[in-house]
């Protein structure tokens, strides 16, 4: 019993961290059109600032485990529908803008439940 606790208590920190390392790699879009060497890093470090409230509401749910964890569903599910039309008006295809759905907001949403998951079996 003892190990799964653990396991669920590091389990949405982990994924955690490999989701915001994903979304930070789409940062590294900045670079490569040509343009002056600043402002290609202004433009990461613009394109980064997602990443950067992603690890803050990180850092708050690493303590505030049942905050983090709605936090975390709170944007999974509100970015969801943003996320698919975006990507709809993009290429007109159902299939590839829920792939994109699964792929870039569904980890925030499992997210949150497992670290309200952990808040509630460590109650």
């Amino acid at each position: 019993m003892k190990i799964s606790l653990k396991i669920i208590h590091w389990l949405p920190r982990v994924f955690c961290i490999a989701a915001i390392s994903f979304v930070s790699i789409f940062s590294l879009d900045a670079f490569g059109h040509g343009n002056p060497i600043l402002e290609q890093i202004a433009d990461f470090l613009l394109h980064l600032i997602p990443s950067f409230v992603l690890l803050f509401i990180l850092l708050l749910a690493w303590k505030k485990e049942l905050l983090g964890g709605v936090i975390f569903l709170i944007i999974g599910v509100v970015f969801s529908p943003i996320i698919y039309n975006h990507n709809y008006a993009m290429n007109n295809s159902i299939s590839m803008s829920l792939g994109i759905i699964a792929i870039i907001t569904f980890p925030f949403i499992l997210i949150g439940i497992l670290f309200m998951i952990s808040y509630y079996l460590k109650k």
